[in-house]
């Protein structure tokens, strides 16, 4: 997506507006850009209906309404029921209730299976769990980045409390076989959870059909406000309350609602659902035309991830070259990338994810991950190809 950038300087007694400024931006597996209904579906919320949905009084009705409506727009929209969801502040603590909310209620410290590159959130919840004396077993995904069934009956036992793997990787998009997974776990009594910030709102998603038991996600992702998010659990599943206070989230999860964060995540939730299969053809066409182009150039190049991945998710490697720079240089051409998981930019090291993939060290120092989105165009990626073709030929 072609952005215009203003630049402000701000002095003690004026504003000063420069030039505007041309980015592509195409590290959508990062963040999205906020969907502009979402945006006006939030505004009533912060400027005039604005009151504490757990009052009793009158001026608390709309935005205990709101919540509510919301929680029903986000159930409809993954096969679930309404009392299934529970708002969070996004996919983190998604992930840290659901992996320790689950911990905490085994008394029997039995063990927890998860695979070796998950997002930070479940593998730090782990290790976290882990530190309290709960086992977790590690799984390690294939060279293009899959876990299978087979692999998971070599791990799970009938001892086995719950098994995460996420739904789509955030680095290689590689999509997992989550409801052959989610079958495995059942069959030995434990538990399922799946880290589905990456995948929700972009792919079809039905928990029932799933049959997970639990199911992250985070409105940033899907073109939502940031700071919010949903966990699902599915009815009966048995967690402990994640923050004790008030009585919020039906009793589970305490603290004054984002209501604001609430109504724009389910906002733009329905609005990528209800595009889900148009969103998908476009980013595609423009996924095809970036490989294409990149082939016709000569550029040498691996994609990561196998033939399954998320729409618009490409993880290049070029052997022998610096994936960091390559960052910059096409930072100051103005385009927006990544080298790896947007949430440890500031680690110059080899991704955990590329590790787990045993990737030769010459191809993984030189990766980047490009993630289109559904406002991306034919013209970002004609810049994306033409700032490459002048870094690496």
């Amino acid at each position: 997506m072609s952005l215009e950038r203003r630049i402000f300087r701000i002095s003690s007694t004026s504003i000063e507006v420069s030039a505007l400024t041309q980015i592509v931006y195409a590290d959508n597996a990062a963040t999205t850009i906020m969907d502009v209904d979402a945006f006006e579906a939030m505004r009533l919320y912060l400027l005039q209906e604005y009151g504490n949905a757990s009052q009793p009084y009158s001026f608390a009705r709309q935005p205990k309404k709101a919540i509510q409506e919301a929680r029903e727009t986000v159930a409809s929209c993954i096969g679930a029921l309404p009392e299934e969801i529970f708002f969070t502040s996004g996919g983190t603590e998604s992930d840290n209730w659901a992996i320790k909310g689950t911990a905490f209620r085994n008394y029997d410290h039995r063990a927890t299976i998860t695979s070796a590159f998950e997002h930070h959130a479940v593998l730090h919840a782990c290790e976290a769990i882990e530190r309290l004396g709960c086992p977790v077993v590690y799984m390690w995904p294939d060279s293009k980045g899959y876990i299978s069934p087979e692999m998971l009956e070599r791990y799970i036992t009938d001892e086995t409390l719950l098994v995460s793997v996420m739904f789509a990787n955030n680095e290689i998009g590689s999509i997992q076989p989550i409801k052959e997974l989610c079958d495995i776990a059942h069959a030995h009594g434990a538990l399922f959870h799946t880290d589905a910030v990456q995948a929700v709102g972009h792919i079809d998603i039905d928990v029932n059909d799933l049959g997970v038991d639990m199911l992250s996600a985070s409105a940033h992702k899907f073109n939502g406000a940031k700071g919010v998010g949903f966990l699902y659990i599915r009815k009966g599943t048995p967690i402990t309350v994640y923050a004790d206070g008030g009585a919020q989230e039906h009793g589970l999860r305490a603290g004054t609602e984002n209501v604001a964060g609430i109504v724009s995540l389910a906002a733009a939730l329905r609005k990528n659902v209800e595009n889900l299969k148009a969103n998908r053809e476009h980013i595609m066409g423009l996924q095809k035309m970036l490989l294409d182009s990149l082939n016709e150039s000569g550029i040498h190049y691996t994609r990561n991830g196998g033939d399954h991945t998320l729409p618009g998710i490409i993880s290049l490697s070029f052997d022998g070259k610096d994936g960091e720079a390559i960052l910059h240089r096409m930072d100051l051409m103005g385009i927006c990338i990544s080298t790896g998981s947007a949430c440890d930019s500031k680690n110059t090291e080899i991704s955990h994810v590329l590790q787990a993939l045993c990737m030769p060290e010459s191809l993984a120092k030189g990766t980047i991950r490009i993630s289109l989105g559904k406002n991306n165009t034919e013209e970002d990626v004609n810049a994306i190809v033409e700032a490459l073709k002048k870094i690496l030929l």
